[in-house]
């Protein structure tokens, strides 16, 4: 994909122009671990979705250089593709900066409520510990209560009071920094860290487990970039948060400073709350959590979400953190471990992109890491000095989301590749003849799969059940690419599967990780336009696409879909494929599409749409086969049926009315 106009207009270099743009994509509202994790993924073929297709490489999301690798990105590339290992090793290094994130999510409310809360007993030293405990305890249950609201509701009810909380903050130390010592500038020199650290020696060394509190909170503004502009947070940061944190720590005023500065703890955690919604949602897209029903909370940001399932539970990991440690420096040693921890994995991550997308320079990456890996790796070894000291909260909570994290990616791939194992030939469905053996009933079948080639199982166990099924059978196949977003325009692909005499299709819809996999468009009728302008297309397009074959992907490919509507190419399992890039542009009042020239089967599937459609849903149950080992079992059978059997159902996701639902139990064996 070519880089935007502007850059030709402004006479930038070819080199420049990728640079530039590869950083526009790289920050494209898609900050965090699992982003850069996915950019990984495209150019280095690390990828941990099943379904990948050579079509996902024509998405305008979809971009990757072109240009050569150097020595160092091929020999990085061809390491991971020779050492499957090491691939799963990076998949867990990931989960690990992910968890700790989350992990975060659950100290920060905690920690920034009872530590602004404990401030009272400056003023009423007869205030009872286990009074501040319960007051925190309810202002944290207001916290997650308001989040169905939207982030963006909640922050236009809390921003005037952050910006008198950094006001005050600038105010009073300014107060103070000329009435009591003018020269305090001169501790922003670094020179004092290390006459600090010489002068002190290891208990300096393992003081920075708490400095390094003056420095989070950082880390949560790339999760936020899906909820605010990047203008808008390096505006705010920069000329309004940063500069009244340095001339902050003075309290002449009390009441008023302990008001506005309790609400602005439970602003900050609101951010940390929202930015655990965003990495939840991106992981069920990669398949690395159960499916939560995601709810969108804003018509004008998009990544403005809340998720009710994981408000809740932070709530009670919060709750009982709180109750459970009451000392906000237990708290804060695991969060400032959590918070290093993710800053260090998301360097190296960096450091890969550096490599593997960028093409740099072994010298540069080399400089990149020493200068911030070594200040972060010395800042994890003195939280780590901290683990008996409750930085071990951070370990506990971060190992017990990894192992739900990779026991549901590891049962999900197996279950992929138990369908891709035990598909319907297609030499089968062809010998059954046009009706399939079956008695085709009027209406239209929708079957949902995993699949985006042959036939499912659960079509076979089906029919082999109840030897009848509709005149028109479309399988459903909902996926995932390693992009932010998909445009509406290339969400479906739309493809016959067998003879043309069978009536059967395939539906494929395609999502980013932070698109939204509900349809809460007509998808019926989107459906069934797309199906009937494929019928219409297609003899059309036919012949022009044999001229093709085989070559999809290259640049005639691309002037060919510049000069037709519709694309129609071979593939070797699927008589023809073609992408519906303009289903938005064809009507969804199906009487409208009947005013056209159609041919029998369009007037087929349009007569099918009048009688109904039916959703057939697989119902899968995991089991671990007999010879596996007792962690395998305990995996499969305990943990991951328990997952599944608690997770968000498909058609709860897509919406489903049960008097159109069907649902096949199949058990498969991992």
């Amino acid at each position: 994909m070519n880089p935007p106009e502007e850059f030709v207009e402004q006479g930038i270099s070819q080199q420049a122009k990728k640079k530039v743009y590869l950083c526009q994509l790289l920050t494209n509202d898609a900050g965090g671990t699992f982003a850069l994790y996915s950019l990984l993924c495209r150019h280095a073929g690390l990828s941990i979705l099943p379904n990948q297709q050579a079509a996902d490489e024509k998405l305008s999301e979809y971009v990757t250089d072109r240009s050569a690798d150097t020595w160092q990105s091929s020999t990085l590339k061809s390491f991971f593709e020779k050492h499957p290992t090491f691939r799963k090793g990076l998949l867990i290094f990931v989960l690990l900066g992910t968890c700790m994130a989350i992990a975060d999510g659950v100290l920060t409310p905690a920690i920034s409520v009872l530590s602004a809360v404990s401030g009272i007993k400056l003023k009423i030293t007869e205030l009872h510990e286990n009074h501040i405990v319960i007051i925190s305890c309810v202002i944290l249950v207001g916290l997650f209560s308001l989040q169905h609201y939207g982030t963006h509701k909640v922050a236009f009810m809390f921003a005037p009071i952050v910006t008198a909380w950094l006001l005050c903050l600038t105010g009073i130390g300014v107060y103070n920094i000329f009435r009591w010592n003018s020269h305090i500038f001169h501790a922003l020199s670094p020179i004092y860290i290390l006459k600090f650290l010489k002068s002190t020696g290891v208990e300096g060394w393992v003081s920075l487990g708490g400095v390094v509190l003056a420095i989070t909170g950082v880390e949560t503004m790339f999760a936020n970039l899906g909820h605010f502009s990047p203008l808008s947070i390096r505006i705010a940061f920069t000329f309004l948060v940063y500069p009244s944190l340095l001339l902050t720590y003075m309290e002449t005023v009390f009441w008023p400073v302990f008001i506005v500065a309790t609400f602005a703890a439970v602003i900050g955690s609101q951010a940390v709350i929202s930015a655990t919604f965003s990495i939840i949602s991106q992981c069920c897209a990669l398949n690395c959590f159960p499916c939560v029903r995601i709810i969108h909370t804003s018509s004008k940001i998009y990544g403005q979400i809340y998720i009710p399932e994981v408000n809740w539970m932070l709530m009670c990991l919060s709750l009982a953190v709180t109750i459970g440690l009451r000392d906000t420096s237990m708290m804060g040693h695991a969060y400032g471990l959590a918070v290093t921890v993710v800053m260090f994995v998301t360097t190296c991550l960096m450091a890969m992109v550096m490599i593997i997308v960028w093409k740099q320079k072994t010298v540069t990456v080399v400089a990149f890491l020493l200068v911030f890996g070594s200040m972060e790796l010395l800042y994890i070894s003195a939280c780590i000095f901290k683990v008996p000291e409750g930085a071990w909260i951070a370990l506990t909570v971060s190992s017990i989301f990894m192992a739900v994290m990779y026991i549901w990616n590891y049962g999900t791939m197996k279950k992929h590749q138990f369908d891709v194992e035990n598909k319907v030939s297609m030499n089968r469905i062809v010998s059954l003849g046009p009706s399939l053996g079956i008695v085709r009933v009027p209406g239209i079948g929708l079957v949902y799969t995993n699949l985006v080639t042959g036939v499912p199982a659960v079509f076979g166990h089906f029919v082999t059940n109840l030897p009848a099924f509709h005149q028109v059978l479309v399988f459903v196949c909902i996926k995932s690419v390693q992009v932010p977003y998909i445009c509406e325009k290339e969400r479906i692909l739309i493809s016959r599967v067998g003879p043309k005499e069978c009536g059967m299709f395939r539906c494929i819809l395609r999502y980013g990780y932070k698109d939204l996999q509900q349809e809460n468009y007509n998808f019926e009728n989107r459906l069934v336009s797309g199906l009937v302008q494929f019928v219409e297309t297609e003899d059309e397009t036919a012949s022009k696409a044999t001229d093709f074959c085989g070559e999809f992907g290259n640049s005639d490919i691309e002037a060919f879909n510049s000069s037709v509507h519709t694309t129609s190419i071979s593939y070797p399992e699927e008589d023809r494929v073609r992408c519906s890039c303009d289903i938005q542009a064809m009507t969804s009042d199906i009487g409208r599409v009947e005013s056209f020239l159609l041919k029998d089967e369009s007037l087929q599937i349009l007569k099918a749409k009048e009688s109904g459609i039916t959703y057939v849903l697989g119902h899968s149950y995991a089991k671990s086969k007999k010879p596996s080992s007792i962690f395998k079992k305990f995996a499969i059978d305990v943990v991951y049926a328990f997952l599944s059997k608690n997770s968000t159902e498909p058609n709860i996701l897509m919406k489903v009315s049960p008097t159109s639902l069907l649902e096949v139990g199949m058990i498969y064996y991992v």
